[in-house]
This record gives structure tokens, C-alpha cells and sequence, in this order.
């Protein structure tokens, strides 16, 4: 672990240059890229997200002919000339990316790329990663680019990086788990009973860590005593963390919880990082500062920090500054490489069909993702993902996580039943990472192993292989009693069923989860009734840019416009509250809970005293559609009511979230910026999630709907910011 992080004005960042234009020549004449952002893009494996964004290919031709000049340039060449943000600048997060090893830099300045690229696949898995604290993240994109299949998990399983917390992460023959047990209201019976099922598959070696339902000091407090007691009942060597934004962590560090891991999310630009994230690296920097002097572990553990990142959130964002999404990918490892983490992970399928429209774009991004991580010396694991609207799904997952496993992934997640009941997506589960350690021979953390072994988890056979052992996967021994079992059966959803078949669920479980994503993939395409909203309320109707459901899909920056007929019909209203309903990803979701919903929220807002207008309505909308149609009405806050993307179980399909976007108003704004760390903020968002019956009932919803609207109007503020304000309160 460093003694210190070297401040970024004291990293040196070579000047901006105009763009050159590369040329090649091809079957009928030449072939020209202006501008190195437009030449890496061209020379990437294709993608939806680069198609969408005007930077992929438009030939094999072509890109064979980028690739073939990126090989031919130097390593000298690309990291003099960064690449500027869109205001012409060398962000904070490129400007990480050039705190480097300046002696091995100075050794292969002059290498090609292409000479790179033979170079580790010729070296050793330590010259690889001597060779990488020399790389920017550009760099290393620009070499990956030129790796096929082969080539990425050829590197990538040779370099092994360990980390240390309580256990040994990533040590070589070992495959390790982080272990989610999300629940979508945050349960404390539904996180126990998942938290134990993956234990009892010795799963959980990694990392136990929420993604919490409601990001509060008080809410992400409570789930950090939760696991810290749950961990200590089991005796199981491992580390905790509740995966909320990182203010909030410090925040319930502050307050004496057991912070032992700090995490965030990244991005690769500093315009997402910032605008959509509402992070700085200064507020990285303290928050790896309070974790060095504060931290539970910071005495044992030689490192306490967890990034999460995934190809394409700063495209879907609109915020990519013109940058690939393989390159905006690694350098979110540049910038994490300068906290040396203890885990960093991906989940490049998180976001949609926008980014990567099918299995095998999700599986290159997968395997580029894992080459560039290790390369820049980071302990990656891989959430390789899916959502139910996209063209990707579990027979693509798994092919991805048996070339992962070969590549040397040091972990991937356990989301039990590979189904999320919170996030409303799919990842591996503890299934998933015994069947792999079965298949490529590789044992959980050393220290997690002997706890499994003693408890019967695991055992070894007769040849000395570790092997299931006979309270393999029986969460019920964690329980004191058949009572306690059914009370946290009974508060957790999309269970399926316990059996097993050897390492795999039972074929009558596997039915039955199948049998619920495929409801789930339905809900996605069922049309918008308005006319089932109008027999519940009034509505008004505006149209989004996304003509159709497959460009809704697709293209959702389409769905946070109105079109200009609808925006024409959107004159200022003396109202300082205004309701949108959007399908969003599940019209079922709006037609399930609406009913129940909107009475009581608007008579809510009434015994307020808080004025709304009639509820507007748009078919294919996003989340962002708030925004403009705010600005329209003149409201200081739009409570936008959106279905989101369908998971879990059939119930879950019709899971609603509402968005309470502010306004912030010019007098503000200093204060928001300051909190915030973005001069440009203009809207700040609360966010209630997983409305439908399984999770936050529609009710109770639109009483914290009302609840939120009040203290938003009064603090004027919203997001972190608002809670902040509210916790100096208490």
C-alpha cells in the first residue's frame, strides 16, 4: 500500500496536440482516421455502443486497416497525446492515468504497439505487469484492440496479483466469490438467509456485500451491523461492505459502523465520474485517506478498497468525451490503480442492449475487460451479466465465465440463482463458481477454505482434492431451528427451491427460473396502456424521440426527449410539483401499481398543501425525460413514476421506481456544486426503488413519495446532498 498518493498537480501530462489524421492504404485507395480517438475506436472488436456513438468500424476492412496502423505506432506516440475531454481539456481522471512508472516507461517508449503486444505474449506473467505500471490506460487499450481470443486469456491467466484482507485474494489455484445477497427492500431475513445459502456453498471468500435498497446513513449502518454479526456468528474469514455511494459510507464510518472495504463505482471519464456519479477523485482520495487512518481492517488488512466499473456507462450517459468504451473501461483502471485496491470488478452487461447487443459482444468486452485490469496490475474479478432486454442471456453467460475462469478471473459474484432480486439483473452464482472450481481445478481463499473444511462445506478426498463435503449447500445449519428458516424463507423472493444435482440446481429449480426470466423477458415488449391510466386519473400525453420500441430499446438517450410537438405543448405551470409516468423497461410495472399508487399520492400531496399538474404519461421514456419536461413546466421537482427492467421472479417484472428529480435553482446551485464537485449541476435526484408487491408496496411507496417531496421542497436539495442535510439534523 502506498505511504501516500502523489497529488494530481504533481502528474505530469504531456500538452494537447491538434488531431492527425492516420492513413492506410486499402483495396481502392486510402483509408484515413482523424484523430486517435476515431483510430481506436475503428480498430475495436464492434460493439452496440461504439456503433451508436459513430466510432466503430464500418468494415472488417476497416477495421483491420486501424488495427494495422495502431500496431505500427509507438508507445511514445500514444501517451503524448491524451485525449481531451469535450471542453478541450486533460480531465482529472486521464490525468491519474499518467501516474506511471517513469523508468519502465522510458524502457519501451519506443516499442511499437504491435511490439507490445508480442512482448507479453512472449514474456512471463511478472514481466507483464512490470511492463504495465509503464502504461497509461489508453496504452493498454490500444493493445488489447490487437489481441484475439486467444491472445487475452493467454496473458491474462499468466499474471497473478494478490491482494490482502482478511483473506488472500487471487493467489494462483484459487477462484474466490463475492457473495451478494441483495434483497429488494432490504430485509434483514432475506439478506440472513441469502447470506448463509452462499456460505453453505463456500461462497463469500472475496467479499459478503449489499447493494443496498435504500442509500441512507442509517439504512447503510444497519446492514453493515447486520453482516458484521452475521460474520461473526459463522467465524468465517471474510470482509464486509455495503455497496452504497461512498459519501454515505464515510458518513456511516463516521458513526462508528464497521466500514471494512470502501466502495464505488468508476467511470472513465471525468464528466460521468462527476455529473452522473457525483464523485471526484479528491473525494476518492479521502475517502482512501479515512479508510488508511479509520478503517476496521486498516492494522491487518494491506488493502481496503472496491471499484466497481462496466464497458459503456459513460456512452449510455451521453458523457464518453468521443472515447471507445474499451478505452473509457481501462482508464477506470488507471484511476483505480492508484487506490491499490483490493477487488475491482465489471459489470459490463449491467446497462443493456445500448452498449452490447448480444453474447458474443459481451463476451469480448468480458475477456478485454479482464486482460487490461491485470495488466495494469488491478485484482479483477468479472460480473459477467445480463439483463432480460437484451439479446444476451445465461447459455451466453456461462460461455463467458468457463474463458474467464481460463483467463485467470480471480472472482466472480454469487447473486443466488444467478437472479438479483434487487438490481433486476443476472450474474453468476454459487453454483456457478463451485461448478468452475470443479472444471478447472481451483480451491476458494486459503484462509476460507480451512473455515470450510471444518464446517463440512467442503472436504477432501482420498487423493487429497478438495471436493463438496457433506453440508454443501445446506443453509439450514446456520439456523437454530426449522422455525427460524421458514420466518426467513418466508421474507425472501425468488427462492426456487434449495435442491441441487452435484454442483448445479436441480433441473426442476433451473424450470422454474427459466420459467420466470422468460415472463420477465415478456414484460419487456408489452405495450403501454394509457387508457388503463385515464380510468385511474386524468392524464396528458407526450411523445419521446424513440419512435418505436425496438429504437426505445436500443438508442435510450431517444427516451430522455420529448419531441418537439411535445415540447411545444409544454408551456410553464404554476405548480411546483408535476407527476410523469413512463413505461420505461416494464409497462406492467405501471400497470400493476398505478392503481394503487396514484390516488394516494396525489391525495398525499394535497394534504400538503403541495400543488401538482394532471400527470403527464409518455410512452418509451427514460429516466431522464424528467429533466427537460421539468424545465418546460417550470416545476422545482418532477416525481417521474418509470417500470423498471424486469428480474427476480414473474412478480418482479412489475417493479416500479419513482424519480424525484430536482430542479436546482440558481441560488443554489453554488451550494450543490460544492457538494457535489460539479460546477455544472443542475439537477439533483432522490430515488425510490423496487415498488410492486413483493418489495415496497405501492402504498407504503407513495407515502415516502410524499414524505421525500416535503423535505426536498423544504431543504431545497435532493440526492446525497439532501441526505447529507437531513443526517446534521439527527
Amino acid at each position: 500500500m502506498a505511504a501516500q498518493l502523489n497529488p494530481l498537480s504533481a502528474i505530469a501530462v504531456p500538452p494537447a496536440r491538434p488531431d492527425e489524421t492516420y492513413t492506410c492504404e486499402g483495396p481502392e485507395g486510402p483509408i484515413r482516421f482523424v484523430g486517435l480517438k476515431r483510430l481506436l475506436g475503428a480498430a475495436d472488436f464492434p460493439k452496440a455502443g461504439d456503433r451508436h456513438a459513430g466510432l466503430a468500424a464500418a468494415t472488417e476492412t476497416e477495421r483491420e486497416a486501424a488495427r494495422s496502423i495502431l500496431a505500427g505506432l509507438t508507445i511514445d506516440h500514444l501517451h503524448q497525446r491524451p485525449l481531451l475531454a469535450a471542453d478541450d481539456r486533460v480531465d482529472d481522471v486521464m490525468r491519474v492515468n499518467y501516474d506511471i512508472d517513469a523508468d519502465v516507461y522510458g524502457e519501451i517508449a519506443g516499442l511499437t504497439i504491435g511490439g507490445l503486444k508480442d512482448r507479453l505474449l512472449a514474456g512471463s506473467g511478472e514481466e507483464a505487469l512490470r511492463l504495465g505500471r509503464g502504461l497509461t490506460g489508453v496504452t493498454a487499450a490500444a493493445v488489447a484492440k490487437l489481441c484475439d481470443i486467444h491472445e487475452l486469456v493467454l496473458v491474462a491467466r499468466r499474471i497473478v496479483h494478490p491482494t490482502r484482507a482478511r483473506t488472500l485474494l487471487g493467489a494462483r489455484g484459487t477462484l474466490s466469490s463475492r457473495l451478494q445477497p441483495n434483497h429488494p427492500t432490504d430485509d434483514p431475513r432475506g439478506i440472513t438467509l441469502l447470506t448463509w445459502w452462499g456460505l453453505s456453498m463456500a461462497a463469500g471468500d472475496a467479499l459478503i456485500g449489499v447493494n443496498p435498497a435504500i442509500d441512507t446513513v442509517a439504512n447503510v449502518s444497519a446492514i453493515l451491523r447486520l453482516l458484521d454479526g452475521i460474520r461473526r456468528q459463522a467465524g468465517v474469514p471474510t470482509q464486509i461492505c455495503v455497496l452504497s455511494h461512498i459519501k454515505t459510507q464515510l458518513a456511516a464510518l463516521e458513526g462508528g459502523a464497521p466500514v471494512e472495504i470502501l466502495f464505488q463505482s468508476l467511470a472513465g471519464t471525468e464528466a460521468t465520474l462527476t455529473a452522473e456519479f457525483d464523485v471526484t477523485v479528491t473525494l476518492l482520495d479521502r475517502g482512501w485517506e479515512a479508510m488508511r487512518a479509520h478503517g476496521p481492517l486498516k492494522d491487518s488488512a494491506a488493502q481496503f478498497m472496491y471499484f466497481e466499473t462496466g464497458q459503456g456507462s459513460e456512452l449510455s450517459y451521453g458523457r464518453h468525451d468521443g472515447i471507445d468504451m474499451t478505452t473509457t473501461e481501462a482508464l477506470c483502471y488507471g484511476l483505480a490503480r492508484r487506490y491499490d485496491p483490493f477487488m475491482i470488478n465489471n459489470v459490463t452487461g449491467f446497462i443493456g442492449p445500448e452498449t452490447h447487443a448480444d453474447n458474443f459482444e459481451l463476451l469480448v468486452a468480458s475477456l478485454q475487460d479482464l486482460f487490461l485490469a491485470k495488466l495494469l496490475g488491478l485484482p479483477m474479478g468479472i460480473g459477467s451479466c445480463y439483463t432480460l432486454h437484451a439479446g444476451s442471456g445465461l447459455e451466453g453467460q456461462q460461455a463467458t465465465t468457463e474463458l474467464l475462469a481460463a483467463a485467470g478471473a480471480t472472482y466472480f459474484m454469487d447473486v443466488a440463482l444467478n437472479t438479483d432480486r434487487m438490481l433486476a439483473y443476472f450474474d453468476t452464482s454459487a453454483h456457478d463458481n463451485q461448478t468452475l472450481r470443479e472444471i478447472h481445478g481451483r480451491e476458494p481463499a486459503g484462509e476460507f477454505l480451512a473455515w470450510c473444511l471444518g464446517r463440512g462445506i467442503l472436504a477432501r478426498d482420498a487423493a487429497g482434492a478438495v471436493v463438496r463435503g457433506p453440508e454443501w449447500g445446506r443453509p439450514e445449519r446456520f439456523c437454530d431451528s426449522s422455525e427460524e428458516l421458514a420466518e426467513l424463507v418466508a421474507a425472501t423472493p425468488a427462492l426456487h427451491g434449495f435442491e441441487n444435482a452435484g454442483p448445479r440446481p436441480a433441473d426442476a429449480v433451473s424450470r422454474r427460473v427459466r420459467f420466470h426470466q422468460a415472463v420477465g423477458r415478456g414484460a419487456v415488449h408489452l405495450p403501454l396502456d394509457v387508457d388503463r391510466l385515464r380510468a385511474i386519473h386524468p392524464v396528458r400525453e407526450i411523445a419521446t424521440a424513440a419512435a418505436t420500441h425496438e429504437a426505445h430499446l436500443a438508442s435510450p438517450g431517444l427516451g430522455t426527449r420529448p419531441t418537439a410537438a411535445a415540447l411545444a405543448s409544454l408551456n410553464s405551470e404554476p405548480f411546483a410539483v408535476q407527476i410523469l409516468i413512463s413505461d420505461g423497461l416494464s409497462a406492467a410495472a405501471v400497470h400493476y401499481n398505478l392503481p394503487d399508487l396514484l390516488p394516494v399520492l396525489l391525495e398525499g400531496l394535497s394534504a400538503k398543501g403541495i400543488g401538482v399538474g394532471v400527470p403527464l404519461v409518455a410512452r418509451h421514456g427514460r429516466v431522464k425525460l424528467a429533466e427537460p419536461v421539468g424545465e418546460h413546466l417550470g416545476a422545482d421537482l418532477v416525481i417521474h413514476l418509470i417500470g423498471e427492467r424486469p428480474g427476480g421472479d414473474a412478480l418482479a417484472s412489475r417493479s416500479l421506481s419513482a424519480y424525484l428529480v430536482y430542479r436546482v435553482p440558481a441560488e443554489q446551485r453554488g451550494d450543490a456544486a460544492r457538494a457535489s464537485g460539479n460546477a455544472d449541476i443542475r439537477h439533483e435526484v432522490t430515488v425510490i426503488s423496487n415498488i410492486y408487491s413483493a418489495g415496497l408496496p405501492p402504498v407504503e411507496a407513495a407515502a415516502q413519495i410524499v414524505e421525500k417531496t416535503v423535505q426536498i421542497l423544504a431543504c431545497r436539495a435532493a440526492g446525497n446532498r439532501l441526505e447529507g442535510m437531513l443526517a446534521a439534523k439527527r
